[in-house]
């Protein structure tokens, strides 16, 4: 009987540990969530809740990022949600000045 205990209670004890990092992925997965109509394309900025259209102005912002940290350029949507939140922190501390 207190075999059973014991089993039961590493159960819930391993659950318990493994619950937070599991919410924490996922949530961190959706932190830039793409929308592509074939004309424009939007990223919504969990962070700022907002949308950002995908423009040749901010490519040129997207651009002038890399160049201040010395990267080379990849395409928005090919680099981690990492970088992509990064750079949306980085884009609403530096408005455009049009």
């Amino acid at each position: 009987m207190h075999r059973g205990y014991r089993y039961l209670s590493l159960l819930f004890l391993t659950a318990a540990f493994i619950a937070p990092v599991a919410t924490r992925a996922s949530a961190a997965q959706e932190v830039v969530i793409r929308h592509d109509d074939g004309d424009h394309t939007r990223y919504y900025d969990r962070d700022h809740r907002d949308y950002h259209e995908w423009n040749d102005r901010e490519d040129r912002s997207y651009r002038v990022y890399l160049g201040q940290r010395h990267v080379e350029y990849r395409k928005f949507y090919v680099i981690g949600h990492r970088r992509q939140r990064n750079y949306w922190n980085w884009r609403h501390s530096h408005p455009d000045r049009d």
